[in-house]
């Protein structure tokens, strides 16, 4: 008698949940979610230009960030990321560089603009070195997002690849609150992992040698992404700072850029920058891999922003969840510019985010005067 009270508890616990999974199989829960994405900044923080000391229409992540803004008002599910060379590019990076800012606990102002938007993650660029390890780390200290590297480890000196050591975390899993098609409030963890050109550490040899070495990208993502699906990312969204093809000075190209990257089991969408391109874009022809007019790489939803802000990258995906797991069932790319020409003339399709131009006013105001003492 006690072996068949505790079998019919055990039915009684187990079948409410089988019920369950046969409902979703027959009517899965559904969810629209957009990525959004920036990258190759370069500091143009404003739509300034600083080189010719007059206003744009043509760059600016305070114009991108109106957009930004203006998708979120009308999207219920959003995430934003940045893909790196942040805070080198201009005579605004150049005066916080040489200031003593960053030693009076101030944050850089390209982080305090981030922080302001609200990204959720963001990866390193070969540019964020330029200035030497430790202003990265000071700049970093400001970011109140996760900023993630895979591949830039610790250089301990003993050639053994079993105990190195990341330098940054080298992936975080958002746990995402999203609303469904059926208006309730589903969890969606999104797991986020950064990859970055090993070319970064020829570039500034200075800095690495010795201190940091760049592994191969597919090769580390490989190793990573199933860790990834174990802690159990629903989603995965890589930050790949490196272009279609592996940069040219580079020993080992093969799987040192997006390409490759892509064919890596268990990423599901990719954001790239550093070649200051533009995918998709419109009149390139398809491959065998890389197809425009789907927006995707090797099947996968893909977007690169362009650069300084002249466009914003935007994936918008169709996601379906049966049997507790989530597939990406549709999606559409593209790279939104922030001007768009009418009559030959350059029309802007949004103006500056006035809380960035307030923000930014004393820091450019600085930089204007640095300008001036230059040329004293």
């Amino acid at each position: 008698m006690k072996i068949r009270y505790i079998l019919l508890a055990l039915l009684l616990m187990f079948f409410p949940y089988k019920i369950a999974e046969a409902e979703e199989l027959q009517n899965p829960t559904k969810a629209k979610l957009k990525i959004l994405e920036t990258t190759d900044i370069h500091a143009n923080i404003l739509d300034y230009d600083y080189k010719n000391q007059k206003r744009t229409i043509d760059f600016g992540l305070s114009r991108t960030a109106s957009l930004i803004q203006k998708i979120r008002s009308q999207s219920e599910n959003t995430l934003l990321f940045d893909v790196g060379d942040v805070i080198k590019g201009n005579a605004l990076a150049e005066f916080i560089a040489k200031s003593n800012l960053l030693n009076l606990t101030d944050i850089h102002p390209a982080y305090k603009t981030m922080n302001l938007l609200e990204y959720d993650a963001a990866t390193v660029g070969n540019h964020e070195f330029n200035y030497g390890i430790d202003f990265l780390m000071k700049s970093l200290t400001g970011a109140d997002f996760p900023v993630v590297n895979a591949n830039i480890y610790v250089d301990d000196h003993n050639n053994m690849e079993e105990d190195d050591l990341h330098f940054f975390n080298p992936y975080v899993i958002l746990p995402q609150s999203i609303r469904t098609d059926e208006g309730k409030e589903e969890t969606l963890n999104v797991g986020v992992i950064g990859l970055l050109t090993p070319i970064a550490a020829e570039w500034d040899k200075e800095y690495f040698k010795g201190n940091l070495i760049i592994k191969n990208m597919s090769e580390t993502a490989a190793e990573l992404v199933p860790k990834m699906k174990k802690e159990g990312a629903d989603l995965i969204i890589a930050l790949v700072h490196a272009g279609l093809q592996s940069d040219g000075a580079l020993k080992e190209k093969q799987g040192n850029n997006v390409v490759d990257v892509s064919m890596v089991e268990g990423i599901d969408v990719l954001l790239f920058g550093h070649s200051h391109g533009l995918f998709p874009k419109n009149g390139e022809k398809n491959t065998d891999v890389i197809n425009h007019q789907a927006g995707t790489i090797n099947g996968k939803p893909t977007v690169q922003a362009g650069f300084w802000g002249n466009h914003l990258g935007i994936i918008d995906l169709t996601l379906e969840k049966r049997a507790g797991e989530w597939k990406i069932t549709a999606s559409k790319s593209q790279a939104k510019p922030i001007i768009r020409i009418i009559n030959d003339k350059k029309v802007p399709v949004v103006s500056p985010y006035q809380p960035i131009e307030y923000l930014m006013k004393p820091y450019h105001e600085q930089t204007l005067e640095y300008i001036k003492s230059l040329k004293e």
